[in-house]
């Protein structure tokens, strides 16, 4: 990255406002969201079944880890090929893709014999969640006036902790129905196989609600569908749809698939730097630590000293926090701007990832060798610390990121752009996910003390590098 990328610069002419039917951009932001809703359930729903399958097959720490982040792997693929894959099909035929996938890697997961095949139906619906990262904010943020954008973007990352908070839910009850997430709830399957299974629901209910929606505008219009896409935006606007389609048309190339050399710069020796820009801010994201928090906390808690049900039930309270954090942001992201956003989270999950190094490195009690368990006073700084995490997160880099990457990008490159920016995302959370168990064994203040250098290094980032999208159209992305 040589030099600050110019986001946006409004052209003239441009249809920077105009009449539109929130209604109905509303019911397509919420049903492309609901991708999001599988991706927080489908990483999230391992939380509470961990511990029982480490239990159940004895796996080492390492093969723990991997069992958990091994989605991630497909996370990363299905990001990497949706944008070529919906540049060519469409977004709605990936969303039905990706639903399929979502359904048969629930189903696998739950009646898995092992480690190595429970990875591999992980990998299969790694590769709906990566695809459903991608096409979600792209869909969003091309049927979607500038004016909520950011909002309706926003959607993608409550639909994000929804699914979480629905996953943990679902984990506790089973647990507590069954008295413990290994213990035999029906059927002869314990309650951490039913976990896996109740994906099923959702993931149905996504491919079903998918065949409602059209396809986006801009994918019409570079397929030389124009009157289809005329139509398209007749729903949602009610008036300046020509002007519309003309922006529409300026800004794509309907003779070519867009391709990886589109994203390079002149020179076909780098990628251009706002290509960058998106990439760094997804690894920053996921380098703070907040997957830890929810693939992990139950396991992070218990190794604290508080038994399973507490462990469950703070998790669960974590979720909401970050549930309502995020209506905050929706309410706050049009009004004050994505980088003001980024920056003030930044700060604030610096200063509580502090927190939670210290309650871990001089918090603990020295007598006890074989467990963190921290002292009275330090438990709850950890706890409240922790939430504070949760907060700062959820109100900035949560929906920020994924609101920036919908629209940052210019209608030439955002499929394939947004693809690679969402893979360095799945890839950045393997990479945390996989070796935190590690990193915890040689002390929690050693992990949570590189998430706390990694959030004040993304302040400093989007301090230098990231400009505002807030209010430009995106057929005036450059």
């Amino acid at each position: 990255m040589s030099s600050t990328p110019a986001a946006a610069s409004p052209q003239s002419g441009s249809p920077q406002t105009g009449s539109f039917v929130i209604g109905r951009v509303v019911h397509l932001a919420v049903v492309a969201a609901l991708g999001g809703f599988l991706f927080g359930f489908d990483t999230s729903v391992i939380n509470g079944a961990v511990d029982a399958m480490a239990d159940e097959w004895a796996t080492p720490a390492l093969l723990t880890g991997f069992m958990v982040s091994s989605a991630l792997l497909g996370c990363m693929a299905g990001a990497a090929l949706a944008g070529r894959i919906s540049a060519r099909m469409g977004r709605v035929r990936v969303m039905l893709i990706a639903a399929v996938l979502f359904t048969v890697s629930s189903v696998g997961s739950a009646l898995a014999f092992g480690p190595t095949d429970l990875i591999i139906w992980r990998i299969i619906g790694g590769l709906g969640v990566g695809a459903a990262s991608v096409i979600a904010p792209a869909y969003i943020a091309e049927i979607s006036p500038a004016a909520v954008r950011g909002r309706l973007g926003s959607l993608q990352q409550l639909a994000i902790v929804l699914g979480i908070f629905a996953a943990l839910m679902c984990d506790a009850a089973l647990a507590g129905a069954a008295g413990g997430a290994a213990e035999v709830l029906w059927f002869g399957l314990p309650a951490w196989r039913w976990m896996f299974l109740t994906e099923v629901v959702p993931a149905v209910v996504y491919g079903i609600l998918a065949l409602t929606i059209p396809e986006s505008p801009r994918y019409l219009v570079q397929q030389g569908r124009e009157e289809e896409a005329t139509r398209v935006l007749s729903e949602i606007f009610v008036e300046g749809v020509e002007v519309r389609i003309q922006e529409i048309r300026r800004t794509v190339v309907t003779e070519t698939t867009p391709s990886f050399r589109d994203i390079l710069t002149p020179s076909k020796t780098n990628l251009q730097p706002i290509v960058w820009v998106g990439i760094v801010l997804s690894v920053f994201q996921q380098f703070v630590g907040i997957n830890v928090i929810f693939y992990y906390s139950t396991t992070l808690w218990r190794s604290v000293g508080f038994t399973e049900s507490d462990a469950l039930t703070i998790t669960v309270i974590t979720s909401v926090t970050n549930i309502v954090v995020t209506v905050l942001a929706i309410a706050l992201i049009d009004r004050i701007g994505r980088r003001k956003l980024l920056t003030i989270g930044s700060a604030g999950m610096t200063v509580s990832l502090g927190l939670m190094t210290a309650a871990f490195s001089i918090g603990r009690d020295p007598a006890i060798t074989d467990t963190v368990m921290l002292l009275p006073g330090w438990d709850l700084t950890a706890l409240v610390a922790a939430n504070a995490f949760v907060v700062f997160f959820g109100m900035s880099w949560g929906p920020g990121v994924w609101v920036l990457l919908g629209e940052m990008f210019n209608n030439r490159i955002r499929a394939i752009a947004l693809g690679i920016a969402a893979a360095a995302q799945w890839l950045a959370n393997f990479l945390i996910s996989t070796t935190f168990p590690s990193m915890a064994e040689v002390g929690l203040w050693f992990a949570y003390g590189f998430y706390t250098i990694a959030a004040f290094a993304s302040f400093l980032f989007v301090w230098k590098f990231v400009r505002e999208t807030n209010g430009v159209e995106l057929e005036d992305m450059r």
